[in-house]
């Protein structure tokens, strides 16, 4: 089941987002993220952004959002979308359905862009962008420094 996150979700998000954060280079935040401040990102993201997750027998699997591409006004149409599983619902088509859902939210929405990032390998993530017609656009080199090893960063684009 899909729908629109709820700031009570921000417990169980958490403690999705900060498996990635302590056992993978996939997020640069190097720090665990409490519950209230991940639910202060809720409510401050779902102001301007859509944040749906996916829930099975009432366990929040999985989440997607949007958000602000970069500060400058003319970028306010173009958006950076994410997408977290809970390790247990990797490769059961759950982050397909959550990116489609979110695409189809931004067009709804009428953004006009949307970029991915990748910590780069990251084969699935790739993957699952391309998928929904991302391409890449840049690749960064040696940006982030995790786990005692630089890691490069692409991204891919899709106009919507």
């Amino acid at each position: 089941m899909l729908r629109t996150v709820h700031p009570d979700d921000a417990t169980a998000i958490a403690e999705i987002y900060n498996h990635y954060v302590r056992e993978t280079p996939v997020t640069f935040e190097e720090d665990r993220v409490a519950p209230e401040e991940m639910r202060q990102r809720i409510l401050e993201t779902t102001r301007t952004y859509p944040w749906l997750v996916c829930e099975e027998d009432g366990r929040l699997l999985g989440y997607s959002y949007a958000r602000k591409w970069r500060e400058r006004a003319a970028y306010r149409r173009s958006v950076e979308a994410t997408i977290y599983l809970h390790p247990s619902a990797v490769g059961q088509g759950k982050g397909s359905v959550l990116f489609d859902a979110l695409l189809a939210e931004l067009r709804n929405r009428q953004f006009h862009c949307v970029i991915g990032g990748v910590a780069l390998p990251n084969p699935a993530s790739i993957a699952l962008l391309e998928k929904f017609g991302l391409r890449p656009v840049a690749h960064f080199k040696e940006v982030g420094y995790k786990f005692g090893r630089w890691i490069d960063v692409g991204y891919w684009q899709l106009v919507l």
